[in-house]
């Protein structure tokens, strides 16, 4: 089992960045492809992006491809998610999950382990 320790939220003007860390706390999370969702207050928990073991292959959801990107470092056990160009609609609190995965595989379902989640605000 792994767990996850989301940081790096808070609030910051529509069109700033953010940097949000992912930390596991297995030796390695070389064998779990990981993903970062969110969920704004009164609707369902949406896949944000995600990334596979290795870093090769990533997958975003159309609202945040070109905006968001998420990286890896294995040797840390920590997964990133580079947040620019923020927009209000992005005001959620943002998860981080793992799961099991074959060497290339990206998931957008399927999670075994979530962490806690940190908030995000974009104010306007």
């Amino acid at each position: 089992q792994v767990q996850l320790v989301e940081s790096g939220g808070g609030l910051v003007q529509a069109g700033g960045s953010l940097r949000l860390s992912c930390a596991a706390s297995k030796d390695t999370i070389l064998v779990y492809a990981m993903g970062w969702f969110r969920q704004a207050p009164g609707k369902d928990r949406e896949f944000v992006g995600g990334i596979s073991r290795y870093g090769s292959n990533t997958d975003y959801s159309d609202s945040v491809k070109g905006r968001f990107t998420i990286s890896r470092d294995n040797a840390e056990n920590t997964v990133y998610l580079q947040m620019n160009s923020l927009k209000p609609e992005d005001t959620a609190v943002y998860s981080c999950a793992a799961s099991l995965a074959g060497r290339r595989e990206v998931l957008r379902t399927g999670y075994d382990y979530w962490g806690q989640g940190t908030q995000v605000t974009v104010s306007s």
